[in-house]
């Protein structure tokens, strides 16, 4: 066996992937087990260092969240404390999460804060472009008809 050296390259990766399918089911301590621990443990680090996966979004993950563990949309209405309207604008990306709605779902849902911090675009509402604008006095002419 060849000594254990840190994984610097994918050469090197791609050689302990395959080393680790090759001592796959070795038995715990013994030589080829404590060489699978080891690898097991470098390729992990290298995998975090060059392929990391970063958490989705907030919104996604707390439907991912509610998905593995059967919440329903009035389970989160009640445990926010929020309308089902409410609920429906943070999901729908219509409105931003409060703190106090990251610090419940980071402790209800097991959500890391690092993730609920995580920016995330809104979707403008339909209409929204008209919401705000003045009443012209034409405009109220026609209302009041």
């Amino acid at each position: 066996m060849n000594d254990i050296v840190p994984i610097r390259n994918e050469s090197a990766y791609n050689d302990a992937i395959a080393e680790v399918r090759r001592l796959w089911g070795a038995a715990p301590d013994t030589k080829p087990g404590n060489r699978l621990d080891v690898l097991l443990v470098l390729i992990d680090d290298y995998e975090n260092r060059h392929h990391a996966i970063e958490p989705p979004d907030p919104i996604e993950a707390i439907k991912i969240r509610m998905e593995t563990m059967a919440l329903e949309r009035a389970d989160l209405v009640k445990m926010l404390g929020i309308s089902s309207g409410r609920l429906s604008e943070i999901l729908n990306r219509r409105r931003r999460l409060t703190i106090d709605m990251m610090r419940v779902l980071a402790s209800e849902l097991k959500l890391s804060e690092r993730c609920l911090l995580m920016p995330y675009d809104l979707v403008p509402a339909s209409g929204a472009s008209h919401a705000h604008q003045p009443i012209r006095k034409h405009q109220k002419r026609e209302i009041a008809a």
